[in-house]
């Protein structure tokens, strides 16, 4: 019985570990993405888009435009709504790659 005790704290040890051997990963978790800043371009790239909803409005707001409203997924990957720049309402989008498109 010893054996079998000693044996399953051993096991235990060696499982544990291997979570301590992992190593945080830095930056995005998106292939596509260079870097997290957005970065406004003049047309969106067409592509399978992997953003969420979500991160597609902070992706807005991290790029100066609030009140961020109707986005929608279109038939090219690319987030599309209405968002304010300052004091004016402007069509807004997101392409797969985090460009802002206004």
């Amino acid at each position: 019985m010893k054996r079998y005790v000693t044996t399953a704290l051993v096991g235990a040890a060696l499982c544990a570990t291997g979570a301590f051997a992992q190593s945080h990963q830095q930056g995005s978790h998106n292939p596509a993405l260079k870097d997290g800043s957005p970065h406004a371009v003049a047309s969106a790239a067409r592509g399978a888009n992997s953003f969420t909803e979500d991160q597609a409005q902070g992706r807005l707001k991290k790029a100066g435009f609030s009140r961020v409203s109707a986005l929608k997924k279109d038939d090219h990957g690319v987030w599309r709504g209405m968002a304010y720049k300052g004091r004016s309402k402007v069509r807004v989008g997101v392409d797969y790659k985090g460009n802002v498109v206004r």
